[in-house]
């Protein structure tokens, strides 16, 4: 739905609240699906957000629920009773209920775990001991599981009288009595067998791609891409099936991966929480210890300038240069690392094609390089008209500093990621800072050998 809808959506139902007209209210609400509610919801004055989300069916109002930020479930916690609470947990997917319990503070959490009931308790409890970041903590142990000597009308009725609480029912999971994964078998597959007789160790693929309960959660949403599939299994040290991860979890994984990619690359601390929810405190929070940094960072720059203040005294045109040259670096040395981090994140580049990288970003370099320095130097006797040897000496350092920009820039991503450091901390601040130094240092000893200084 667009924005314009939801605005439009959000005034409808704002009249029909003041005007008591709940039937009304209920009846527009049915038609509507679970993220675009809960869109409408976020908006609305605290007040009213419990009256509006009585008003939903208990199977959307559990949708909706999931679908809002933390903020908005803990407005609606608190304006909700126990009973009406217990409902909402009740009918939450455990994966749901999971996060739900991990975003909230702990007196919330301590209500909700009062009002769940005992197996529902069990199963948050359980998904709470893995990492927040690996497959079993973003997994749902409500999967549609089957024996192998089912036969097909065995299989379908086992998954109509318990398909009703499962995430889905597409993929059905095959295992033996020690719940070993043995196989999966699609639901069209079983739709569409005219022998009913036919039993699922005949029919399931054995070939199964698992994920195991300590991976990396953005290599489980690799896999998703690579594959194309709808849910993943997930096994225990033993392999045998504890949960799956499904396909809009994968995709909200992704989301808050290039979410805190971005952050990370342009030196800001991650969150999960959009822009107008934040306050100035937590926005100043995010900001400024990297400003900081870099701040500190750059007076090695100012070091630099000041040691060769001589050589710029004597030859004052070499100032005029200086940020253009630390400008073409930082953006060439962002180029290189973009790039990779980028090819890193998709599986394309491992720490081991360090050597490759490197003479691929030299040649590269040294292309853009001796373009950039042609252009320049023509540039430079024609429009400025600054002398031949001054000229030579700032396109020398231009293809030097594009050289050891892209060098650095395709190098420092895959050594972080060989010390286990975030490969996006190396993006395009921290670039920037460590070519200005590198470039300053270039320029002036190129200076001096060509200018005679």
């Amino acid at each position: 739905m667009s924005d314009t809808a939801i605005m439009t959506l959000k005034t409808m139902l704002a009249h029909l609240d003041d005007a008591k007209k709940y039937q009304s209210l209920r009846d527009v609400m049915e038609t509507l699906p679970a993220p675009d509610l809960a869109a409408v919801f976020e908006d609305l004055p605290p007040e009213k957000l419990p009256v509006l989300f009585r008003l939903c069916p208990k199977d959307l109002a559990a949708e909706v629920f999931a679908e809002l930020t933390p903020a908005a479930q803990q407005l609606l916690i608190d304006g909700l009773t126990d009973t009406e609470l217990k409902a909402v947990v009740d009918e939450l997917f455990a994966d749901d209920a999971t996060d739900l319990v991990e975003e909230m503070p702990a007196s919330v959490v301590k209500r909700i775990l009062a009002q769940a009931d005992p197996a529902t308790r069990r199963m948050i409890n359980e998904l709470l001991q893995y990492p927040e970041d690996s497959a079993g903590g973003v997994m749902t142990t409500e999967f549609m599981e089957l024996r192998p000597e089912m036969t097909v009308t065995q299989a379908m009725e086992s998954i109509r009288a318990n398909g009703f609480d499962k995430e889905t029912i597409n993929n059905c999971y095959v295992t033996d009595r020690e719940r070993t994964l043995v196989g999966v078998v699609s639901l069209r597959a079983l739709v569409l067998e005219k022998d009913e007789s036919r039993v699922m160790r005949d029919m399931m693929d054995t070939n199964v791609v698992s994920v195991s309960t300590t991976t990396d959660q953005e290599e489980v949403s690799r896999l998703f891409e690579k594959y194309g599939f709808l849910a993943i299994p997930v096994v225990d040290a033993e392999k045998r099936l504890v949960g799956i991860v499904t396909i809009d979890d994968a995709i909200s994984i992704l989301q808050d991966e290039a979410s805190e990619d971005i952050a990370k690359m342009n030196a800001i601390g991650p969150t999960d929480r959009p822009y107008f929810k934040q306050s100035m405190w937590s926005l100043y929070r995010s900001r400024a210890p990297w400003l900081i940094f870099l701040m500190i960072s750059a007076t090695f720059s100012s070091l630099v300038i000041r040691s060769y203040e001589s050589a710029l005294a004597a030859v004052t045109v070499l100032t005029a240069y200086i940020p253009m040259l630390t400008d073409t670096g930082g953006n060439a040395g962002s180029q290189s690392t973009s790039t990779i981090i980028r090819g890193m994140a998709v599986g394309d580049i491992r720490t081991k094609d360090l050597p490759r990288i490197i003479w691929r970003e030299f040649r590269v370099a040294l292309l853009c390089g001796l373009t950039l320095a042609v252009c320049n130097f023509a540039k430079m006797l024609f429009f400025d008209r600054v002398a031949a040897p001054v000229a030579l000496a700032v396109c020398l350092t231009l293809i030097g500093t594009v050289l050891l920009s892209q060098l650095i820039g395709g190098a420092l991503p895959v050594i972080a990621e060989k010390f286990k450091i975030d490969p996006a901390v190396m993006a395009s601040p921290l670039i920037t800072t460590i070519v200005d130094t590198t470039t300053l240092l270039l320029y002036f000893n190129i200076a001096k050998m060509v200018l005679h200084i």
